[in-house]
C-alpha cells in the first residue's frame, strides 16, 4: 500500500546547524581556482604571461573625456608563449578605471579580458604586444618614465587569476 512522504518536524537544534554547516561548507571552498586561461588570451597578442601587478605607483586618474594608458609593473611569474627579457615588465593597461569587459573601443582595438578592478598584489594572465607604440598612438601616463624601462607591453587581454 502505497503511503505519502510525509515530512516529519525537524528538531530545533538541526535546524539551526543545518543551514550552518552548509554557509561553513561554501565559505572555506570559497571562489575557487581560475588560471585565468581562456581563448582570447591563449590566441591573442604576440606574448602570453601569468604576472603579478607590483604596484600601481600613484592613484589613477579619473578622467572620463580623456582615453589613456596607464604603465603597470608587473612581476613575470610564468612566460606562456612568447619571449620576455627579465622577470620584471612594464605593462600599458587601456583606461585602466573601466572593466577589462567594458574598455573597448575604437581607439584602443579588440582588447578585453574578465579583470574587474587593478588591485596591488594580484596576479594576472594576459596577452601582450609590444612595443606599445605600435598598438596604441594616444596618451600614455608612465611614472616609471625616470627608470627608462627598455619596452612597454601593450595590453590585449587581461584576466584575474585566483589561486
Amino acid at each position: 500500500m502505497y503511503k505519502p512522504f510525509i515530512p516529519q518536524r525537524m528538531n530545533p537544534v538541526r535546524a539551526l546547524f543545518l543551514p550552518a554547516a552548509i554557509a561553513l561548507v561554501i565559505h572555506a571552498c570559497g571562489p575557487g581556482t581560475d588560471t585565468g586561461e581562456d581563448p582570447q588570451v591563449t590566441t591573442l597578442g604576440s606574448v602570453e604571461v601569468t604576472a603579478q601587478l607590483e604596484e600601481i605607483p600613484s592613484e589613477l586618474p579619473d578622467i572620463p573625456l580623456y582615453d589613456y594608458a596607464y604603465v603597470f609593473k608587473y612581476k613575470v611569474l610564468q612566460v606562456h608563449r612568447g619571449k620576455v627579457d627579465g622577470d620584471t615588465i612594464y605593462v600599458g593597461q587601456y583606461n585602466p578605471l573601466k572593466p577589462r569587459s567594458q574598455v573597448a573601443d575604437a581607439r584602443s582595438g579588440r582588447i578585453g579580458g574578465n579583470l574587474k578592478q587593478f588591485k596591488s598584489g594580484d596576479i594576472h594572465r594576459m596577452a601582450l604586444e609590444a612595443p606599445i607604440d605600435d598598438y596604441y598612438m594616444g596618451g600614455i601616463i608612465n611614472k616609471y618614465f625616470e627608470q627608462n624601462p627598455p619596452l612597454i607591453y601593450w595590453a590585449v587581454w587581461t584576466n584575474r587569476v585566483i589561486q
